[in-house]
């Protein structure tokens, strides 16, 4: 797995030589990663499995666990890796976000021939390029570089975006709930639960929330919003039982400035308020 180099921590674009093989290793990495490569192998996104023999664009999300299994005697290519700040710097987060590409409902592999190949290879190197200069705006430009690769990638193979949509759903309720579970236990009550609502789970997906909430129902039987409020009381109930930690904090943990509104929302969810729940347990 790549760095980002010590230059630029936000983006990373580097030549790709590897020999390794073995069984996959799932893994979650923090970075976005667009692949442009040549080599035999499978690659395991979320429940996908996916051979490719030959040129091929691979798009990962940071939030989607993968694995790699090369099945030829190396890997070459170029790849790039840029993270949340640097699509923020620049404004432009959502419209990634949006990009089918990295929806975990796409197919994230796409075949390329040969004038294909040498058309993503020429905006990759503009990359490298740019990557060792010293212009200002060569974030912003580097940026250009990588939303034309996603466009000419969704021009190249758009039916490879179309999944079914029951194996879309599955993969959606699957992920959510990962995400989910991934956010505790809290250890800290000076580092706060980053995720609360549907909508935040959602930008972290790369879904629309309506898309999440549809996916999550038709799965589970209950609301994303059903899941996520008694996660967050089965946390609380866990720090009033397990920690001396004062009411005020677990709130603040949990993601409530204020501490009646913590109080409402569990009680809301349990039927008692968190200081009667600590008293009697």
């Amino acid at each position: 797995m790549q760095n980002t180099s010590e230059k630029n921590p936000k983006f990373s674009i580097y030549p790709i030589f590897h020999t390794e093989s073995g069984a996959p290793n799932y893994s979650r990495r923090d970075f976005y990663k667009i692949v442009l490569s040549t080599a035999h192998m499978v690659i395991h996104y979320a429940d996908q499995r996916v051979e490719v023999n030959g040129n091929f664009l691979f798009f990962a999300n940071p939030h989607i666990p993968y694995a790699i299994e090369l099945l030829s005697p190396t890997q070459t290519g170029i790849g790039c890796l840029f993270n949340e700040e640097f699509l923020q710097a620049a404004g432009r987060s959502q419209s990634i976000h949006e990009s089918p590409l990295f929806n975990i409902s796409a197919r994230p592999v796409l075949v390329l021939d040969k004038q294909q190949q040498r058309l993503i290879e020429s905006l990759f190197q503009r990359m490298l390029v740019e990557q060792d200069s010293d212009y200002v705006h060569k974030e912003e430009l580097v940026l250009n570089y990588i939303q034309l690769i996603v466009h000419e990638a969704t021009k190249i193979q758009p039916s490879e975006i179309i999944v079914n949509t029951q194996g879309a759903s599955s993969r959606i309720a699957t992920l959510f709930l990962a995400l989910l579970e991934r956010q505790f236990p809290i250890e800290n009550p000076h580092n706060p639960l980053q995720l609360r609502t549907a909508q935040e789970y959602a930008n972290r997906l790369s879904v629309h929330v309506n898309h999440l909430n549809r996916a999550v129902k038709a799965i589970t039987g209950k609301s994303t919003t059903s899941h996520i409020a008694e996660r967050i009381v089965s946390e609380a109930k866990a720090l009033l039982q397990h920690t001396e930690w004062p009411i005020a904090e677990i709130a603040y943990s949990l993601g409530f400035e204020y501490t009646t509104h913590f109080n409402n929302y569990f009680k809301r969810v349990s039927g008692t308020i968190p200081k009667s729940f600590r008293t009697a347990v």
